[in-house]
């Protein structure tokens, strides 16, 4: 990609292009969270003998859902370099060539090697699974990415439950449609890839993000499943990546077996409730994790005890469900297999979900976050220790 055209006039204020282009490294692009100046946006500067500037950027696509943001953020950065008096930012769009030459530079070694996630990626992948459906699973994925992304590491989570898809919502990315309609928001497409929408600092991808109608039901079969949820390990740009976590859908079908073909490194995070009975069904999702090759690393307990106004405890799902199952697959697994957490019923976990407000943002204090983000710090000391020792 060409460099910035920077003026070669010798007034006074020549000084200030150089210095202009340098603070404008710091402007990020919000989707794809590179610098504008290292992704080739920046293609102009221009400083006339007044002191103003003209900023040329480039977008990757005319209906870019980020132009006004990006725009400001130029604007103002410009404006902050010290001598500058005035700013003009003119937005053009990239060429089909330009575009062509970012796509490929974004992509790198992964456009050729199939999916980037796979045995030897510098990513870990966690497939958040459960026995049965209505254990809040997804509830638990979505807080879980929040609370390691707010720890400092890149985090991606794939709706992988295809049916039930509910991340979206989940993490705010909803957006009022022209029929005022509640609709997922979309991702950008820049030629043959997909940038995910970002919320609260994790890269989300969903089929909610590719239907017109929030309450439409997706029947598909297996093939098709299996084509979809390859695309969004190959076409969904996520970049560097610390963590990826897999939302999948409850129990032991399709998807489960064939993410299980396609991430055979991938570890199972498994979800259940303290009721004894739901053990036995979320056994079955670490059953299928030994079948194909993958480590069950550990078990939250979600809808825990409730505590009282009086301080007691109310366990209104029974209690010792997740201590049980960690017994069993460490037994059938041969290694450890702990309980992550043990996340007691709460209303604003509930709450929050609905409102698309991840608890563990909005009142990292609640009980439930601070149980949920208990379980975070232990995967992110996990991915910290096989960064440090290189794998």
């Amino acid at each position: 990609m060409s460099d910035v055209r920077v003026a070669e006039a010798t007034h006074p204020f020549a000084y200030l292009e150089p210095r202009i282009h340098g603070a404008l490294s710091q402007v990020l692009d919000p989707e794809i969270r590179r610098p504008i100046t290292q992704l080739g946006m920046v293609s102009a500067i221009e400083v006339d003998d007044a002191g103003r500037a003209r900023v040329t950027i480039r977008l990757t696509i005319a209906t870019c859902p980020n132009s006004t943001r990006i725009a400001e953020d130029v604007r103002a950065t410009t404006a902050g370099v010290a001598g500058v008096t005035g700013v003009e930012v003119i937005v053009d769009v990239m060429s089909p060539a330009e575009r062509e030459e970012l796509v490929t530079r974004l992509r790198g070694e992964a456009a050729t090697r199939g999916i980037p996630f796979g045995p030897g990626s510098p990513t870990r992948v966690f497939a958040v699974a459960s026995g049965k459906g209505g254990v809040g699973k997804s509830t638990i994925t979505a807080n879980l990415a929040v609370a390691l992304a707010e720890s400092g590491l890149a985090v991606g989570v794939i709706d992988a439950d295809v049916f039930g898809f509910s991340m979206p919502g989940l993490l705010g990315l909803v957006e009022t449609s022209a029929e005022g309609t509640s609709v997922a928001a979309r991702p950008t497409r820049v030629d043959g890839m997909i940038l995910p929408p970002i919320g609260y600092g994790v890269k989300t991808i969903s089929i909610g993000m590719f239907i017109d109608d929030n309450s439409a039901a997706v029947a598909w079969r297996g093939p098709m499943l299996h084509r979809t949820i390859k695309q969004f390990l190959t076409d969904v740009h996520f970049d560097r990546l610390d963590v990826l976590l897999l939302d999948l859908p409850p129990g032991t079908g399709d998807i489960a077996i064939s993410l299980g073909q396609m991430l055979p490194n991938a570890e199972i995070i498994v979800v259940t409730t303290p009721q004894p009975a739901a053990a036995d069904v979320a056994e079955r999702s670490g059953t299928v994790a030994r079948q194909t090759g993958q480590r069950v690393f550990g078990v939250i307990e979600n809808m825990a005890g409730f505590v009282q106004q009086d301080g007691s405890v109310l366990d209104v799902f029974g209690a010792g469900g997740g201590a049980t199952l960690c017994a069993r697959l460490s037994r059938a697994q041969g290694s450890a297999v702990p309980l992550l957490a043990s996340v007691p019923l709460s209303v604003a976990l509930r709450s929050g979900g609905d409102a698309g407000v991840p608890i563990v943002h909005s009142q990292p204090a609640d009980p439930a976050a601070a149980a949920i983000r208990s379980a975070a710090a232990a995967i992110a000391a996990s991915v910290r220790d096989g960064a440090a020792h290189g794998g």
